[in-house]
């Protein structure tokens, strides 16, 4: 990976994008998207869409998310503890003793997620739950924490931030889904670099509030109006010792993006996918949904008259913890499987079933 795009990366999972306050990350990846688009444009929500060709007909989606799961401040004890409610699928069991940064108008507050040593907790272990996890700020009483700026609402990020394991493996808290985000980026990069033209306008979608219900992508996809659009997510890793490969599906690291089966999927899009990841010679692993996929996928195939759409996702360790793991191969066939297919995808194709 080229050094501008590897700190490009580091930047862009460290910075803090909560469900509901994007707009640090999202500045930050139009800032780094603009010099490969021809124009852009961002809704009152925050979702941010770089497009190339924004005068062609036929419209190409490539989709990320840019939210990460966050907690909101909701009650503050006499005696200075915070407790806390979830702002997307937050896990109250990996809260104790997180290091976590309070957002106020005035800055970030520091805290501790606090939990009673081991030694005390007697024979009846207690385990974490929402309603008695507390954050500690050094405030003594809760005049002296609203004194800080921290009041009911205030939103609470995890403080971790990026780190490398064994060379080949990248850690942060919010690769769900900003892995994504600096793929589609890297794609525009490409796109432009290798001075490729596309008779189709491309339109690279960085939404928000996907992690609490897909709202930003519904949101922008009834603005867009596309005929194709090509999602990115995190898969499950199934193979550390607590998951049910049965149940769970046989998902690894390191052996290509995933290419998923559902309804919301469209056949013909995923077998084009399917084949251009053979022909290309890129490594990829079949994923299958049931109902639905949880992903901006959704969204997007059901808005309006209906969309063709398909999800690449990458496995990842360990999901809505800090320390959520990509493989750096996984990354790089993801970009080049979304390159290669733009460049193969025509103009006007028609998705329908019944042609």
């Amino acid at each position: 990976m080229r050094k501008e795009s590897f700190e490009f990366l580091k930047n862009y999972l460290n910075i803090a994008s909560p469900v509901g306050f994007e707009v640090p990350g999202q500045k930050l990846w139009l800032e780094y998207i603009t010099p490969y688009v021809d124009t852009y444009y961002t809704d009152v929500y925050g979702t941010v869409v770089g497009i190339i060709n924004p005068d062609a007909e036929y419209k190409v989606v490539l989709e990320s998310h840019a939210d990460e799961i966050s907690w909101f401040v909701n009650y503050i004890n006499d005696d200075g503890f915070i407790y806390v409610i979830t702002n997307g699928g937050s896990d109250h069991q990996i809260a104790p003793s997180k290091r976590v940064n309070i957002h106020t108008d005035k800055g970030f507050v520091k805290a501790v997620f606090g939990w009673p040593a081991i030694h005390v907790r007697g024979k009846k272990e207690n385990h974490p739950e929402l309603n008695n996890i507390i954050l500690d700020c050094g405030c003594k009483s809760k005049k002296e924490v609203e004194a800080l700026g921290i009041h009911t609402g205030s939103v609470v990020t995890f403080e971790d931030e990026f780190m490398t394991l064994n060379k080949n493996y990248y850690v942060a808290r919010a690769m769900d889904n900003r892995i994504g985000g600096f793929m589609i980026a890297e794609t525009a990069r490409m796109l432009k670099e290798k001075k490729k033209k596309l008779n189709y306008g491309l339109y690279f979608v960085n939404a928000v509030q996907e992690e609490v219900g897909l709202k930003g992508a519904e949101m922008i996809s009834r603005r867009i109006k596309p005929d194709v659009a090509i999602i990115t997510d995190v898969s499950h890793d199934t193979q550390s010792p607590l998951y049910n490969k049965i149940t769970d599906g046989d998902l690894a690291c390191g052996k290509g993006p995933t290419l998923t089966y559902g309804p919301s999927i469209h056949n013909e899009l995923l077998k084009m996918l399917i084949n251009t990841a053979k022909k290309n010679k890129i490594p990829f692993q079949y994923e299958a949904v049931s109902s639905h996929s949880g992903t901006d996928t959704d969204a997007f195939a059901y808005s309006a008259e209906g969309v063709a759409s398909a999800l690449i996702g990458v496995a990842v360790k360990y999901m809505h913890t800090t320390v959520e793991t990509v493989h750096k191969d996984d990354v790089q066939n993801g970009i080049k499987l979304m390159y290669e297919f733009l460049l193969q995808l025509k103009s006007g194709h028609n998705f329908s079933y019944f042609k």
